[in-house]
């Protein structure tokens, strides 16, 4: 059992139900699993498993409940409890993914991300972003960041390209992954949702398939437009929803075109392009996607940028 209660009575129990719910006897697998709820009612992991199992027969009102009660017990909510009650409810309430639930999410996909997105999903972000980039400025930077680097498949790309790279991610694994590839000149371990603004400015910032796990972007693109130098370039790809913001079953984020242009222009940016693409499948079939550049920063956006270059990367 991936996530135990740290009871054995509740834990043998909880192992039952999975094997009744392998069989497709899900009515045994609920009855169960509520059992061992009874044992050990402090455990988040098996009221979000027993909201899934009530999901799958169709009972969407007990799904919330457990989902709900998961959330409660950890407000953390590592398993994206609140993803799954949204989506069984049919509205957006939230407008981000829990910082927990992404960072679970990716260390204990590291030792098989690169695998599984290049061979198995066919992963084209980067070699859209680089397309892209190699007609909207300069074949060179002095500095770049790899915002939401994973593994380092981007960083290997923007190497070639940058006098200096830095890298960032939420996931200490893909951290390390990317470390050992010996790309970046600085990694750090950030939440790229909740980012300060400090620091010399970047010539061009790059989150290649980050966004779908932000929702809500007006503050990390805002973060991106303060720190970018005169001139710099901001890209990224998202996938695509006919408008708005959605919140789709796979519980990734799609960003409508209308959405993105809106918010760029808010940010003060005077040149964006916005290119229709597909950066990877998802159960064989292409996810529409957007791969946007964003350039040229309103002066104003850039005040105090020399007061930022002033200071140690």
């Amino acid at each position: 059992m991936l996530f135990p209660s740290g009871d054995p009575a509740a834990d043998r129990r909880a192992s039952y139900a999975e094997t009744m719910a392998h069989l497709g006897d899900m009515d045994a697998a609920i009855d169960v699993l509520s059992g061992a709820l009874e044992i050990a009612p402090g455990w988040a992991a098996g009221w979000f498993r027993l909201g899934e199992f009530h999901d799958l027969v169709g009972d969407g009102d007990a799904a919330v409940t457990a989902w709900g009660r998961a959330m409660t017990l950890d407000p953390t909510d590592p398993f994206g409890a609140g993803l799954k009650r949204d989506l069984a409810r049919a509205v957006p309430l939230v407008d981000t993914m829990p910082p927990a639930f992404v960072e679970l999410l990716f260390d204990q996909y590291a030792p098989r991300f690169e695998t599984s997105l290049v061979e198995k999903l066919d992963y084209r972000g980067p070699d859209e972003i680089m397309s892209a980039l190699s007609v909207a400025g300069p074949d060179r930077v002095e500095r770049a960041l790899d915002l939401g680097c994973g593994t380092g498949l981007m960083g290997e790309r923007l190497r070639g390209i940058s006098g200096w790279l830095e890298g960032c991610d939420l996931s200490a694994r893909m951290l390390a992954e990317a470390e050992a590839k010996g790309i970046y000149d600085r990694l750090e371990k950030r939440d790229i949702g909740a980012l300060d603004l400090g620091g010399a400015p970047f010539d061009l910032i790059v989150a290649a398939d980050v966004f779908a796990y932000l929702g809500a972007l007006e503050r990390v693109v805002g973060w991106c437009a303060g720190m970018l130098a005169p001139g710099g370039r901001l890209a990224f790809t998202v996938e695509k929803a006919d408008t708005g913001v959605v919140l789709r079953e796979s519980r990734r984020f799609a960003h409508g075109p209308d959405y993105i242009a809106r918010l760029l222009a808010d940010a003060g940016c005077a040149h964006v392009t916005i290119k229709d693409c597909v950066v990877r499948l998802d159960r064989g079939a292409p996810i529409a996607s957007l791969c946007v550049v964003a350039t040229g920063l309103e002066a104003s956006r850039n005040a105090g940028e020399e007061d930022r270059a002033s200071l140690p990367a």
